[in-house]
């Protein structure tokens, strides 16, 4: 008997012994349950390991096989094309995400479908593919933001277009695209008259993104919005 053991009263080890036996009269009770639960969980998991190696892998495969040409197409300004393919030997964005849409790739096709759109003046159906693209990469994900903002531009919400120039700025978070998206809010918050705000994102460029060439000229905006205050 260990000291520990030799320390305890009669009323503790009564008690222990009490919760041990409790304790297998659960499992002996309830043991068929929980095997049937353990094996639901073991299939569950062996169900989602095959599905991904027997389905998605070699969709994903598929699928990024099929990017190549539209990615040269959108490269070279070729957005129809990128977009629709030719039914030939280019596979277009919206074949992809038509075709491939549990895949990774299928969703960056999202992001390439919504530029193509926006750069053909089909403002509202590139919004709709930029809003479906599900990315935290730290250049295309705030590029989609910067892209709706374009796009709510052309469409004349131009309140919720700011609201998107500074939510990429925010993601983004860098000197290449944060102060362009800063200048395009400031511009369309002079656009609203809601002057306070442009020079507090043209101050932003100016304090935080100094050495950037949106800062270069920055000044004469700051001093523009505040006479217009």
């Amino acid at each position: 008997m260990s000291e520990n053991t030799k320390n305890q009263n009669p009323i503790e080890l009564e008690n222990v012994q009490e919760a041990l036996t409790k304790s297998e009269q659960f499992i002996e009770k309830y043991q068929k349950q929980m095997l049937i639960g353990l094996a639901v969980v073991v299939v569950a998991v062996s169900g989602v390991l095959a599905f991904n190696y027997a389905y998605i892998k070699p969709k994903e495969r598929k699928a990024e096989a099929a990017m190549y040409k539209a990615e040269i197409a959108f490269q070279q300004d070729s957005f129809k094309l990128a977009l629709n393919g030719n039914g030939a030997d280019v596979v277009g964005f919206q074949s992809i995400i038509d075709d491939y849409g549990i895949t990774k790739s299928a969703n960056v096709a999202k992001f390439y479908a919504g530029i193509c759109n926006k750069n053909l003046g089909n403002y509202e159906q590139a919004v709709k593919y930029l809003k479906d693209f599900d990315s935290d990469d730290k250049m295309m994900a705030p590029a989609a933001l910067s892209a709706i903002g374009d796009c709510q531009i052309e469409l004349g919400n131009v309140d919720d277009a700011a609201d998107y120039f500074v939510k990429a700025a925010d993601k983004a978070n860098n000197e290449l695209l944060s102060p362009i998206c800063l200048k395009k809010a400031g511009l369309a918050y002079e656009n609203l008259k809601k002057f306070d705000k442009a020079v507090d994102v043209y101050t932003t460029i100016k304090e935080k993104y100094f050495n950037t060439p949106e800062a270069a000229d920055i000044e004469k905006y700051i001093e523009r919005a505040k006479l217009n205050q």
